[in-house]
């Protein structure tokens, strides 16, 4: 984990596709359709002004983890996101 992280506890509606999402300080991305939003530097600050939608563009497996990329359509930011446990895991097949 990041030394910058930080754990923030909040539910969400997923802008994308408009399902309610139960965050446990983890979540950064709906388990639905994986889309995110930008609004972290630093996982959990909630300090970047962007705010765009961020797209699932690809993912990455290493060992027993998956990896999600998303790319912001704003300002064209990637980042990575762990896979949960609760995600569609059938959206990895569309990316």
């Amino acid at each position: 984990m990041s030394q910058f992280f930080i754990k923030t506890e909040e539910d969400f509606t997923c802008e994308h596709c408009g399902r309610a999402a139960r965050g446990n300080g983890y979540t950064n991305h709906c388990p639905e359709c994986l889309w995110s939003k930008h609004v972290d530097n630093h996982p959990g600050d909630r300090a970047s002004a962007c705010g765009g939608l961020m797209k699932p563009i690809s993912y990455e497996q290493k060992g027993g983890e998956v990896d999600l990329i998303h790319q912001c359509e704003r300002c064209g930011d990637q980042k990575r996101n762990k896979l949960a446990p609760i995600d569609n895991l059938a959206r990895l097949s569309e990316l």
